[in-house]
């Protein structure tokens, strides 16, 4: 599960860079703020990759992910940015634990001496 929400995390990291660079443009939003929100947004989301396997780290993950649909209210674009690295989180987190279970009985399967895939047989 780490490598594929870490790969979605990081992936979100350089479009939360690209949303403060068209951010920057609105003339009502000054530079700074713009920066420091999209700056602590990005730290979080590389500070999340070594958090995820911790507890409440794919509960920190959801909430990076609600906040980058919000952040729709100040770039349009990001609604649909959004909610495509929400699907992407979803999927890591679904399919990464499935992978965990599958590495699991794997590893119990030759501790125990037997082929893995003799079960399947």
């Amino acid at each position: 599960m780490r490598t594929l929400c870490s790969s979605t995390l990081i992936g979100e990291f350089f479009v939360i860079g690209f949303a403060g660079l068209v951010a920057m443009k609105d003339p009502s939003l000054a530079v700074s703020t713009v920066w420091w929100v999209c700056g602590v947004a990005m730290v979080l989301s590389v500070l999340l990759c070594g958090m995820v396997t911790r507890p409440g780290g794919v509960a920190l993950g959801w909430a990076l992910q609600l906040a980058l649909i919000a952040s729709g209210f100040f770039v349009p674009m990001m609604y649909f940015m959004g909610a495509v690295f929400a699907a992407l989180w979803w999927a890591s987190v679904h399919y990464g634990r499935k992978v965990d279970e599958a590495k699991a009985r794997f590893a119990a399967a030759a501790e125990a001496g037997s082929s893995p895939t003799a079960d399947a047989a």
